[in-house]
């Protein structure tokens, strides 16, 4: 393949440079501005930003003339289809106006950006800038320690605080960097080395934006460096009007973070983002609301958001019912002893393996060499065998001979276990063995699932009455239950075992379980694993079990940022996953070239049998570099490798410091010290670290950083970033890994070819291969498990589009609901909708007297057609006519109701001291305390009120709905995966029941919806005045 795409980027040409080259004129028009600013006061450069917004507004003015007089006419009508009408015209208006503006954006853009570049030079050259004050200046100088007012004049100090520095600002941009501006104005991703200014590179098109006035967002991975890059780039944008916030300084829900959101650029973390755009899906007011429409999102480190962290969803949860009842500790000594019990048959058939291979019986010592592989793959014995000459081989021989036909033959090796380990897709299967080993000492059926299907037909055939048969059927039902929340249980805890090690996928601090993010090495606080395998790991751990959640809002930030009409981003290292980000999210990626040539020398990966000798290696290299004043970085794939290096640097008196997710809280400082001469620093993972090692003159001298990666991580990137850590801007530098047969990587996907070469050399202990074609093997491996991950991912999505698609439907009618605008044209669709399903329901077994029942239970109406017009008229003509009815009748109760209403609002308002009044509405069974604004009510005499029932109904039926609905889902996630043994696809399966769910829900909520509505009424009079209750003052509402 690499071939083939030699061949054509020598005739066709490389694809980034050609994007490069068509963005070479526009660099040349922004010089061209950029040379003409000079001499232009700072007043009249401030004043083309007053300009540009002119520009933009006049190209949008047509579609926004018009989208105004329509929202004129919609307070004039209350005809439903002109409404809906109206409404449709609105929306594609904004369209048209949305693509003007980009438009406009577009054609100023080499002005725009001469404007950013001219802005940073003048604070490089100059200590302060003098302007004429503006109300803006005044205000900021009143918040600001780098601003303040002199008489009618405002001066810009060119140095502001930074990450709690004072930092003097010291850049230009570089053409380079326009490029990548322009790149990311496009909706593009720019991939620019590390140290090429990628900060500065997101100032124009950042700025460029922000001129439309809808908002941009950019996105980092964590709270330092949204906090860092706010503080650091905002002075430029505000020296021209433009606000800045970040998020992550004000609490969920706050003022602050609703004052962040209205800034013209809001920094912010991915998960922050994602969060208060669930929350906001929560809110129960259009105050509660902090975000406003995505518009235009820039994302740093983009490759480390949108495709690192996609695997994990974003949910808001809260308690179960029945949340804290749980199996865990119950099952835990069954599984510790099933555990401890497996982990001796791995030993025996490795010994009896060893004692046949070397007696030369390749296959029965084979055989024996994959049951003990099958029972624990990550057992150090097992792994040693491994790294000895041949084994390897004979290990993939015998797999891929049982493997044949589907794993037909599989099952002669698994039946030896209690449970079999699949460690590349991440599962545990438990063997007929295992439940006969877990089930001694009770019931032979206590682990199995009773078959539905068959006991059902069973109870049927008995004969007994019809009570006793439900009765039965309850019993049969409620044992299913528990049997499968046993099972469950049973599975998490075995993964907790066999697939998730301490101090690797998680650390435990203060008596509790922290997830490590496998990609940088961080604590991810707040975030815990789902379907109860958290509660298993902390069962396994012996710490607190936490009570079980149900999800109540959820997003993958996939479909989060899909969302954003234009979306770009920024990072080091994107290429490899450039598929990927074309498929998922249509980003295209280009590589900007550097600035300067890059110096840093990247050596071959240095590859031995085993960990020892690859470690022994690693620490003599480290010692010798630094003796030569050189600083090192030494790269670890997890904290337990971290720590082992860090015990040995210290047996031989090496200084060197720590950063991993133990001991993440002085990362700042540890990155400031690891460019000094002779500094060692091991660090777990650096991807997303965002903050460069600078280096002194002496440290170049010797050679610049040296990188040493002890193990190829699973993805090629992760090992780019660490590389990329060392020759930032044209430094000195080199890279090295160190590779050992006994890695994980090379365990799991490492080819047969690798352990070939190595044994057709017979190499000793201690020797090393260094070659080119290793190297490459090397990568291929790495190629399949991005492969491997890609389809994790892309399985992810799948499954949760469909979720995605219900979500849009659901979230719409609740923002119509809450804003209230188009919540008049909801109910009218939900009462057709219901309409519809109420004939169709009825008409197919011609069933008159169940309809009546319908109607005045739903409706509390009695039937506007005869049983003979029942019969004789169509679906469809039956159903307009019922809409018309109901419709009439639901219009005439609510004017009913504001008059009825109205006689309280005008006593209480004439009353005085109320702001806002309390009424509650009843249909008889359920009772919803409304708010309303009392003034409003009072003047509009008891319209608002109306609305506001409207709203409220329709919220509170949503919300609990949505909840159930997201229950089901869960459940039905898990039970899907069953499918697999009856062959079938159980995405499929998914997709087909996962939308008879949703259609049941909405069909609910419109029931409950429009009898509520339809039957919901003020407390009568007569109730109220026998009420001896006071009138309640709280925070100055009245309460009827």
């Amino acid at each position: 393949m690499s071939i083939i795409n030699s061949i054509l980027k020598a005739f066709v040409g490389d694809k980034s440079q050609k994007d490069v080259k068509s963005i070479r004129p526009i660099v040349d028009k922004i010089n061209q501005y950029y040379s003409s600013f000079e001499n232009l006061t700072n007043d009249e450069l401030r004043d083309k930003t007053i300009s540009f917004q002119e520009k933009i507004k006049q190209a949008r003015f047509g579609q926004d003339s018009k989208i105004a007089s329509y929202r004129e006419e919609l307070e004039k009508t209350t005809d439903i289809d002109k409404r809906e009408t109206i409404y449709a015209s609105i929306d594609t208006l904004e369209k048209e106006a949305y693509t003007l503006s980009e438009k406009a954006l577009f054609d100023i853009l080499p002005e725009a950006f001469a404007v950013v570049k001219e802005t940073a030079r003048r604070f490089t050259n100059n200590n302060e800038l003098v302007v004429t004050a503006t109300e803006q200046d005044k205000l900021f100088a009143q918040s600001k320690g780098h601003v303040r007012i002199e008489g009618d004049k405002a001066i810009w100090s060119n140095t502001w605080e930074v990450a709690g520095k004072m930092i003097p600002w010291n850049m230009v941009h570089y053409d380079v960097q326009m490029i990548g501006g322009s790149v990311i104005h496009q909706g593009k991703i720019a991939e620019m080395q590390t140290g090429e200014g990628k900060t500065l590179v997101s100032t124009s098109p950042i700025y460029l934006n922000a001129l439309a006035g809808n908002g941009v967002h950019v996105v980092t991975v964590n709270d330092y460096l949204a906090k860092r890059d706010c503080q650091w780039n905002a002075p430029l944008f505000e020296f021209h009007g433009l606000t800045v916030d970040c998020i992550d300084n004000h609490q969920p829900n706050s003022p602050g973070r609703r004052e962040a959101y209205q800034a013209s650029i809001t920094y912010g973390t991915n998960n922050e983002f994602g969060f208060d755009y669930l929350r906001d899906n929560m809110a129960h007011t259009p105050e509660e609301l902090v975000q406003r429409k995505h518009n235009f999102a820039i994302v740093d480190e983009v490759d480390s958001v949108l495709v690192d962290d996609a695997r994990t969803p974003l949910i808001i949860s809260g308690p179960v019912p029945m949340g804290d009842r749980h199996e865990f500790l119950e099952l835990k000594p069954k599984v510790d002893s099933l555990v401890a019990q497996q982990r001796q048959l791995s030993n025996g058939f490795l010994t009896e393996a060893k004692r046949l291979i070397k007696a030369g019986d390749t296959k029965q010592g084979g055989f024996n060499l994959l049951r003990s592989y099958r029972a624990f793959p990550k057992n150090k014995a097992l792994i040693k065998f491994l790294s000895e000459e041949g084994v390897k081989q004979i290990l993939q021989k015998t797999e891929n001979h049982f493997m044949q036909d589907n794993n037909r033959e599989m099952k002669k090796v698994d039946e030896g276990l209690l449970f079999v380990i699949n460690e590349k897709n991440n599962q545990v299967e438990l063997t007929d063995n295992g439940i006969k080993a877990l089930s001694q000492g009770m019931d032979d059926s206590f682990f199995i699932l009773p078959d539905i299907g068959t006991e059902i037909s069973k109870i049927e055939k008995m004969n007994i009455s019809a009570e006793e048969m439900s009765e039965q059927k309850e019993i049969l039902f409620q044992d299913f239950g528990i049997k499968s929340e046993r099972i469950h249980t049973l599975t998490q805890l075995l993964k907790a075992y066999a697939l998730f090690e301490k101090d690797s996928e998680y650390v435990v601090v203060d008596n509790k379980v922290m997830i490590v993010d496998e990609q940088t090495g961080r604590i991810m606080d707040g975030r815990r694993y789902s379907d109860g395998l958290h509660q298993a790991i902390e069962a396994k751990e012996n710490v607190k079990i936490e009570a079980a959640t149900q999800t109540f809002a959820t997003v993958t930030l996939q479909n989060y940022f899909r969302m954003y009409s234009k979306l770009a981003g920024m990072t080091g290292t994107a290429i490899t996953e450039a598929g990927e980000l074309w498929e998922i999210y249509k980003l295209d990626v280009v590589e900007i070239p550097t600035n300067r040539q890059m110096a840093r020398e990247d050596r071959e990966d240095k590859i031995y049998r085993s960990i020892r000798e690859k470690f022994n290696a690693v620490i003599d290299d480290v010692v010798e570099l630094s003796e030569a004043g050189r600083p090192v970085l030494i790269g670890t794939t997890s904290v337990e490798n971290s720590e082992l290096l860090s015990r040995m640097l210290k047996m031989r008196g090496i200084k060197h410091n720590v950063l991993n997710a133990k001991l993440h809280k002085q990362e700042a400082q540890i990155v400031e010290e690891a460019g000094n001469p002779g500094v060692v620093t091991i660090a777990t993972n650096m991807a997303g670290r965002g903050t460069d090692i600078k280096l002194t003159a002496e440290v170049k001298d010797a050679g610049g950083l040296a990188i040493i990666g002890t193990e190829r991580h699973d993805s090629r990137r992760v090992d780019r970033q660490l590389r990329g850590r060392a020759g930032r801007q044209g430094d000195v530098g080199s890279s090295q890994f160190y590779v050992s047969l006994e890695d994980n990587l090379m365990r799991l996907f490492g080819s047969e070819r690798v352990a070939k070469i190595m044994d057709g050399m017979g190499l000793k202990e201690g020797e090393v291969i260094q070659h080119s074609w290793m190297t490459k093997s090397i990568e291929r491996a790495q190629k399949r498990v991005e492969e491997n991950n890609f389809g994790v991912r892309k399985r992810l999505l799948e499954y949760d589009d469909v979720m995605n698609a219900q979500r849009e439907v659901v979230y719409k009618r609740r923002r119509h609901a809450l804003h209230g605008d188009r919540l008049k044209v909801d109910i009218a669709n939900m009462m057709f909708d219901l309409c519809d399903y109420l004939v169709e329901g009825n008409k197919i077994g011609n069933d008159f007297k169940n309809f009546e029942y319908d109607l005045i239970k739903i409706f509390g109406m009695e039937s506007p057609v005869t049983v003979d017009e029942f019969n004789k008229l169509s679906d469809a003509e039956l159903t307009d006519k019922l809409y018309e009815v109901a419709y009439k009748k639901y219009v005439a109760k609510c004017d009913e109701s504001a008059v009825e209403a109205f006689k309280v609002i005008k006593n209480v308002h004439e009353n005085g001291g109320y702001e806002r009044m309390v009424v509650p509405f009843t249909d008889g069974i359920k009772t919803i305390n409304v708010v309303t604004d009392l003034n409003k009510a009072f003047e509009t005499e008891g319209k608002t009120l109306i609305n506001d029932f409207e709203k409220n109904i329709v919220l509170s039926i949503v919300d609990e709905a949505w909840k159930k609905h997201l229950r089901k889902m869960d459940e039905l996630k898990q039970s899907v995966q069953l499918a697999v043994h009856e062959q079938k696809d159980p995405l499929l399966v998914y997709k087909f029941e996962a939308f008879n769910l949703f259609k049941d829900t909405m069909q609910s909520i419109n029931k409950d919806v429009i009898s509520f509505l339809m039957k919901g009424d003020l407390p009568k009079q007569e109730q109220q005045e026998q009420s001896n209750e006071p009138e309640i003052r709280t925070n100055g509402s009245f309460t009827i």
